[in-house]
């Protein structure tokens, strides 16, 4: 979580500078694109604000009302976040489009405009750069987007996708300004307002997709049982795994709920004995699972 809270920091520091830059250039150009690329990235450092509240709530201590903490916070931040990016940046890019479609006015001056997405571009795809990084640091062998789907760190794929939509939204305001200078339309700029509010509103829906499967209660990942079936072929008190239950309960938070067919014949302290040996050798296997509960049964 530290590492993902670092960029999550790194996007917000590199948005505000963008954003503030993109205003500039929309006020000199009249722009309909740029001023859409200002209210994403304005949009982008409120989201990244929350996804550090997620954060910070997230990592709040379990308590009475919580007894399994409040790792799902994150989880819920984020699909805010996605929300936002949905209605703030998509939605009002496409009406900006629509508007600018209907009334077209000639773009300014677009060298400013031009150096500053240029400066923009390089910003965010240092810091979409750094996520990618990360990112392929912690999937191994996976291939990267399934990786993308199969990840918990919500927080983690809230933030490439803001980012690497950003990088892209600022190539399309870049290509669709440049034509309507050189055809003097300022339809093209309306049609890349447009354009950015779709990539928007798509990578959005991807989002809050991802994410909502881990807000309602997610399995966890696969390794859980993997490691479990390993421990059962080396542990002389434990005959099989009956059932393997396992949730996503907050980014490197997992809870595992357990039947076991146990040898017969043990004693209760071998019993209670056998079974803490067991969730021991699980949560050494497996460091994320915070919560362990193992039934002994002798059938599913």
């Amino acid at each position: 979580m530290a590492g993902n809270k670092g960029e999550v920091l790194k996007s917000l520091a590199v948005n505000v500078i963008i954003a503030t830059s993109k205003g500039i250039a929309a006020a000199i150009t009249g722009s309909g694109a740029m001023l859409a690329e200002t209210l994403h990235s304005f949009a982008d450092c409120g989201n990244q604000g929350l996804l550090l509240l997620g954060i910070s709530r997230s990592q709040k201590r379990a308590d009475s009302k919580h007894p399994l903490g409040y790792g799902r916070e994150m989880y819920f931040w984020s699909f805010i976040v996605a929300m936002l990016l949905f209605v703030g940046g998509g939605g009002f890019s496409i009406y900006e489009g629509i508007h600018k479609m209907q009334h077209p006015e000639p773009v300014g001056d677009i060298t400013i405009a031009l150096i500053i997405l240029g400066g923009a571009i390089l910003l965010e795809g240092w810091a979409t750069l750094g996520n990618v990084k990360l990112m392929n640091g912690r999937r191994g062998k996976t291939p990267f987007f399934r990786y993308m789907h199969e990840t918990k760190d919500s927080d983690l794929i809230v933030v490439f996708g803001e980012n690497s939509a950003a990088v892209l939204g600022l190539l399309l305001a870049a290509g669709f300004i440049i034509i309507a200078k050189i055809t003097d339309d300022g339809r093209w700029d309306a049609a890349g307002s447009l354009a950015i509010g779709i990539v928007l509103i798509g990578v959005a829906i991807f989002l809050a997709v991802e994410v909502k499967g881990l807000l309602i209660g997610e399995v966890a990942d696969p390794v859980v049982i993997a490691a479990a079936e390993e421990l059962v072929a080396n542990d002389p008190n434990v005959e099989k795994v009956l059932r393997v239950l396992s949730i996503q309960q907050g980014p490197g938070e997992i809870v595992v709920a357990m039947k076991i067919k146990f040898k017969p014949g043990l004693e209760t302290a071998q019993l209670v004995s056998a079974i803490n040996h067991f969730e021991r050798g699980l949560e050494a296997k497996v460091p994320e699972i915070k919560w362990t509960f193992i039934e002994p049964d002798d059938r599913d």
